[in-house]
Formats: C-alpha cells, sequence, structure tokens
C-alpha cells in the first residue's frame, strides 16, 4: 500500500469534539472518519477515486462487513427480537 499522504486540517474546536464522538459511535479513529465522510462525498457527487494499481482497492459501504455501534443496526440487516424467556410465576407473588 502506498503511504499516506499527510495534510493538516484546522478545526473548530466544537466540530472536532463532535466529529470524535461520531467516529467513536462508528467505531472509527477522527482521521479515519474523516476520510470515509470524503470518500462517501466524492462518490455521491460522482467524483472518481483514482487509485494506483499497487493501493488497495477503495472499499465502499456495500464491500465492507455490517458492523454497528451497540443499539443499531446497519440498514438492510434484519432486526431480531432477543428470545422470550418462559419464566414461572412466583408463589409469593413476587
Amino acid at each position: 500500500m502506498a503511504p499516506r499522504k499527510p495534510f493538516l486540517l484546522r478545526l473548530d474546536p466544537a466540530v472536532h469534539d463532535a466529529l470524535a464522538s461520531w467516529a467513536a459511535d462508528e467505531l472509527r479513529s477522527v482521521n479515519g472518519h474523516i476520510e470515509f465522510l470524503l470518500r462517501d462525498a466524492l462518490k455521491r457527487q460522482g467524483r472518481a477515486i483514482v487509485s494506483r494499481e499497487h493501493d488497495v482497492p477503495d472499499r465502499t459501504a456495500d464491500d465492507a462487513p455490517a458492523m454497528a455501534p451497540a443499539g443499531r443496526t446497519p440498514p438492510g440487516v434484519p432486526v431480531v427480537p432477543p428470545p422470550m424467556i418462559d419464566a414461572e410465576p412466583q408463589a409469593d407473588g413476587a
């Protein structure tokens, strides 16, 4: 894989905090999440990302494994409720 290109980005601290929280929810680093968001925006705008042959191919959301933070279900994954536990009523009424 080709080395990553370093790039200085100045952000308002509140924007960085919001990005850091969002990145943590998505199990990514802030840097990784910013790159993910930029790649997604480029894809939606029809802007091709030209990769070199020795680079790792650009992964899309369709290629990525279905993974979501706790409490969230990725789109297209059926929601399965937890199994019901048969409990016998207690004699003392509690």
